[in-house]
Formats: structure tokens, C-alpha cells, sequence
């Protein structure tokens, strides 16, 4: 049984980072698959969409050999890699009882994921993670239950922390993702103040896990599964 950890969104979501790519090869169906299996409640991806309009899951977004390489974006799905899986066929092997967090590298996706989300009855528990936060306030219409996730820097806030908490909560954007070193027990307190979910990335050790959920924020993201979810029992046993 996962544990539960009580915070502003109800449980901190252990996210697994392109799955369990500590252990498996990264955003391949098999990593995503272990990642579950090791207890994750949550996975990570980035998403891009094909020539042909097929969302899929892949960090860099391109293909080919070192000379010929082309942009995702150019390529059919049906030419693609072998071990590039769709959004689709992610659901299709692990269904739906998880958060699903998905990096839009290309904007042009954000229609198609959120179709596809919505024929598995998934939108509920996807999270959109984009840096440009005029472009998640256009995303905003265009889905009710899934989440907004402004993925930022603290040094990105002109007008600080604050300011920028309430903007978020001002344009319904609802979370920010910052990377782990520049969480504080202060900077989670002041988000959740302005009812905003607070995510970290690169969470890879286990200090720096232990850290994060003391602070008590909503999502943590780590290629290293069986560590974060030692940690996370260790703590809220």
C-alpha cells in the first residue's frame, strides 16, 4: 500500500521522472510500467506531437543518427522509433490510477493530449507543465479538470515569490514546479497561502527528498523510486 502524505492537494504525489529511468531505459513503456510496480503514484514525461498528430512521449524530440536527425514534429508516428510510446499506448498498458505529469515541449500537442486524456478518463489526474505562463492561462478553457503547472525559477519572479503566487492563483494556474534547491519551508507555506501546489524536481538523494516532504509540498519528482518511496514510508509511517 502507498503511503499518504497529508498536504494541500490531500497526498504528496511521488512522481516517477520519465519513469524509473534509474532502472529502466527513460520514457520507454517499460520504465513507466516499473515505476508503478515500485510504488510511484505519479509519472513524468515530456510529450510532442507527430507530422501525422499523434501525441508521444520522448525528452529530446528528435530522431535519427547523428547526421540525420529530424524534429519529432516531421516524423509519422508509424516511423518513429520502436521504443517511443504514444500517450495512448501509455494509458493502454498502465490505465489510469496515477497522476500523470506531462513537460508540452511543443505547444501544438496540448489539444491532442488533452483528447486523449479525456477518452481514458484521465484529465483529473493530468498535470500540464509549461514555463510560458501567458500560454498556460490561454491552456485554461480548454480543460476544467486538468491542472496547470507554471515549471519556473525563482529568479523568473521579477516581483518575487509572493506576487507571483497570487498571480498564478489570479490567471487559475494551478501549481508551480521549481527545482529542489530552491524550496524552502517558507516558499511551500507561502504558495499553499495562496492555495497554489508546490511540485520539486531532481529530487535525487535521499537528504533531499527527506527534505521536500518535511516541508510538506505536493509533488516530488526523482529517477530513483525505490529511494524516494523508502524515504517517503521511512517518514510517514
Amino acid at each position: 500500500m502507498n503511503p499518504q502524505f497529508p498536504t494541500l492537494g490531500g497526498a504528496t504525489v511521488l512522481f516517477a521522472h520519465r519513469g524509473a529511468r534509474a532502472h529502466a531505459p527513460d520514457n520507454t513503456l517499460e520504465a513507466f510500467t516499473l515505476g508503478l510496480r515500485l510504488g510511484a503514484t505519479g509519472l513524468e514525461s515530456d510529450v510532442w506531437v507527430t507530422a501525422d498528430g499523434v501525441a508521444v512521449l520522448d525528452h529530446d524530440g528528435v530522431v535519427g543518427g547523428a547526421f540525420r536527425r529530424k524534429p519529432i514534429a516531421a516524423v509519422n508516428r508509424c516511423d518513429l522509433p520502436a521504443h517511443i510510446p504514444s500517450l495512448a499506448e501509455l494509458y493502454e498498458e498502465c490505465g489510469r490510477e496515477y497522476q500523470l505529469s506531462l513537460d508540452i515541449k511543443d505547444p501544438n500537442v496540448t489539444q491532442e493530449v488533452l483528447r486523449v486524456a479525456e477518452i481514458f478518463r484521465a484529465s483529473d489526474r493530468l498535470w500540464l507543465c509549461h514555463p510560458d505562463l501567458n500560454r498556460l492561462e490561454s491552456w485554461r478553457g480548454l480543460s476544467r479538470d486538468a491542472k496547470l503547472v507554471h515549471s519556473t525559477r525563482l529568479a523568473a519572479m521579477p516581483y518575487g515569490a509572493e506576487r507571483h503566487a497570487a498571480q498564478l492563483r489570479t490567471s487559475g494556474i494551478d501549481a508551480v514546479n521549481l527545482h529542489q534547491g530552491e524550496w524552502s519551508a517558507g516558499q511551500v507555506t507561502l504558495f499553499h497561502r495562496f492555495t497554489r501546489l508546490t511540485l520539486g524536481w531532481d529530487a535525487q538523494y535521499e537528504r533531499t527528498i527527506t527534505a521536500l516532504l518535511n516541508m510538506g509540498i505536493d509533488g516530488v519528482f526523482s529517477d530513483h523510486v525505490d529511494r524516494m518511496l523508502d524515504v517517503a514510508a521511512e517518514i510517514f509511517s
